[in-house]
């Protein structure tokens, strides 16, 4: 009797939709186990519909503008998923809606379409921008941004739905999934507990506005300093002219959210990659380099040499990512090949696990490839052979990368897409020069072509999160996969007219520029290789063979050879972000009330990301409509005031982070 009181427990959570996650979610299973979702596999659920159709695309837009804006402005992309996700369960527990959790995953992935096209674009299209400066023949439009964004997005949408089987359900308990747990847990505690979810969406939009309000009284007024600088002072402004030190930080909102997320250990060996090229490399150049070198400032030797270090050894990681991942490349290929050919198990038939029809996507893939193929030789290189040639590199390096993409963030959370990018950049340009594409043209066409490898890679790394979310909770992958494409074409219009507002505003050279790290590293890369100019190939190898050392130590050499490259006023508020959530999550002997703080902490952090993300576009805006304002105050009082409102930022995150409760 007490056992069919159970079954019939077990079925009524079911039907309600609140059972909570089952103990084997983040574990291996036995031979004879068997995961069962939240939602019960056999059941129906409330998914597409009109509410989480247009709550996903509008998330989708906001999103897009506020990830476009933070990464061309400091230089840093934040994974939306998770706030979107708490969002959606505020929301459905606001509207008191009943059995949401199956409209909430296509909410969230729908919306998380943005931070993955939003990573695609920025890292290469700006480039354009970038190289307008010296190659004035040089044209950017919406379409080219657009469609670059939009078929890169396809790409990785199609390349990838054959792999979902081996990622998501024949690996089960073996990859860990950092940002796809902590989103499911997000969704299904919502579902289970709507004042708990409402609470959540509550924190999360107070710290919002704090972060929000802040960054754009920042940008736009300037009341306090954005980066504090020991130059600022006459003893820092002697150590950089002397010894070429320099100690900055900026005291944004969204950089401290972020380096609260990233967490000390990956915010530290950023920081410490920064560190060895501001503190190491700039005072060895300037005091034993050239003299023409020993004549520059810090930031200029930074730019023009030690920069480039830090791409070399980004390059180099990403080679040494597909080297280490070979063995499940093979895998995934073989998995692919197999379930075109119709060699599907019997099981998989159920709505839980229904894909797409193999068929629909061969044919769609097909149509995606020619419209690439069109989109290459109509509107970029306009020489069918030579478009052929581009067409092809990028089909080959976008399919076997797409596999390493899911990889990374299956296991690590983190996504190596502009190494991997570099790399196909130097190997398509040294393919276009062979067949004579060089020049301006070579330039154009190489850097469409990486916006769409990149967007590729990206959406293919982000959609197996989406998917492992849709799997532990139980919903309909033919859904998320077909209304993936959606939420790919609103973002992608989103972020080109994003791209081109914030060229117009900032620029991407100038005292006000956009610092747009990655596109910049893909200039420096892209001009010497089409023009025929000198390449500083010293510089690149000596970051790969840095990148080969860390990796044989231990270090991550990705997080590493990014700070390398990224400016250290940049790097340094990751690194006090990471030491906040450090404290946060280590001030009581009682450990449930450690991570209950460090949870609060995540929201709250989330929060400032997003607000001072979106806010910021709010700030570009205004200054598009001609608002220009100066302030008054002292340089000197600026940087008193900069250090003063971010130790009260701080102190705001720390503070409501301890009013958790276990």
């Amino acid at each position: 009797m007490a056992k069919d009181e159970t079954k019939a427990a077990e079925k009524a959570a079911y039907d309600t939709g609140v059972a909570g996650l089952p103990e084997n979610a983040f574990r291996e299973l036995a031979a004879d186990e068997e995961y069962r979702p939240v939602m019960h596999p056999a059941h129906d659920y409330k998914e597409v519909t009109p509410y989480s159709v247009c709550m996903g695309l509008l998330l989708a837009v906001i999103f897009s503008a506020a990830a476009a804006y933070l990464g061309l402005r400091v230089g840093q992309v934040f994974e939306a998923a998770i706030p979107i996700a708490i969002i959606a369960v505020g929301l459905s527990g606001a509207l008191k809606k009943q059995n949401a959790l199956g409209q909430n995953v296509i909410i969230q992935s729908i919306g998380a379409s943005s931070g993955v096209i939003v990573a695609g674009a920025i890292f290469t299209l700006p480039a354009l921008f970038i190289l307008q400066e010296s190659h004035p023949e040089i044209t950017v439009n919406f379409f080219e941004i657009f469609l670059s964004s939009l078929l890169g997005g396809i790409l990785g949408i199609l390349f990838f739905i054959p792999f979902r089987k081996y990622f998501v359900k024949d690996m089960h308990g073996k990859y860990p999934f950092p940002e796809a747990t902590a989103t499911t847990q997000v969704l299904a505690s919502g579902q289970s507990n709507k004042a708990e979810g409402g609470s959540q969406a509550r924190t999360l939009v107070i710290a919002s506005l704090i972060g929000g309000i802040y960054d754009y009284l920042l940008a736009t007024f300037g009341w306090w300093a954005e980066n504090v600088t020991s130059t600022a002072a006459h003893w820092g402004e002697q150590l950089a002219a002397k010894a070429k030190l320099v100690v900055s930080v900026n005291t944004g909102a969204a950089l401290l959210g972020l380096g609260y997320i990233v967490g000390l250990k990956y915010a530290f060996i950023i920081f410490a990659g920064s560190v060895f090229v501001w503190w190491v490399i700039i005072p060895l150049m300037g005091t034993y380099g050239a003299p023409e070198i020993a004549s520059m400032a810090p930031n200029a030797i930074f730019s023009d040499y030690a920069r480039l270090i830090g791409i070399g050894g980004i390059a180099m990681a990403g080679v040494i990512g597909i080297v280490k991942s070979r063995d499940i490349i093979a895998q995934a290929v073989g998995l692919a090949a197999r379930e075109l050919k119709g060699k599907t198990d019997a099981g998989t038939t159920v709505r839980w696990q229904t894909d797409m029809s193999m068929k629909h996507v061969a044919y769609f893939t097909f149509i995606a490839l020619t419209a690439v193929l069109i989109f290459f030789w109509l509107g970029v290189i306009n020489t069918f052979w030579q478009a052929l040639v581009a067409w092809l590199v990028v089909t080959v390096i976008a399919f076997l990368f797409t596999t390493v993409a899911a990889n990374a963030i299956a296991i690590v959370g983190s996504n190596p897409v502009s190494g991997m990018t570099l790399m196909t950049l130097i190997i398509a340009s040294a393919v276009f020069v062979a067949i004579g594409l060089k020049g301006t043209e070579g330039i154009v066409a190489s850097m469409v072509i990486g916006g769409v490898v990149c967007t590729a890679l990206a959406m293919a790394g982000g959609f197996v999160t989406d998917l492992k979310i849709g799997y532990w909770l139980g919903s309909t992958p033919r859904k998320q996969e077909q209304w993936k494409f959606l939420g790919t074409l609103v973002s992608a219009a989103t972020v080109g007219g994003v791209i081109l507002v914030l060229n117009k505003v900032y620029g991407f050279s100038g005292p006000d520029a956009l610092v747009a790290p990655q596109a910049n590293a893909m200039a420096k890369v892209i001009e010497p290789l089409m023009m025929e100019g000198p390449t500083p190939w010293i510089l690149y190898m000596v970051g790969a063979i840095l990148a080969l050392l860390l990796n044989w130590l231990g270090v991550p050499a990705l997080a590493f050879c990014l700070g390398m490259f990224i400016p250290l006023q940049l790097n340094t508020p990751m690194l006090i972000g990471g030491l906040v959530a450090w404290f946060v999550s280590n001030r009581s002997a009682d450990k449930k009330l450690n991570d209950a703080r460090r949870d609060r902490g995540t929201l709250i952090a989330s929060g400032l990301i997003a607000g001072g993300a979106l806010f910021g576009v709010f700030a570009a805006l205004t200054r598009f409509a001609g608002f220009e304002y100066t302030s008054p105050l002292s340089l000197g009082t600026t940087q008193g005031l900069g250090c003063a409102m971010y130790a009260l930022l701080i102190a705001y995150v720390v503070y409501d982070s301890f009013r958790a409760k276990a």
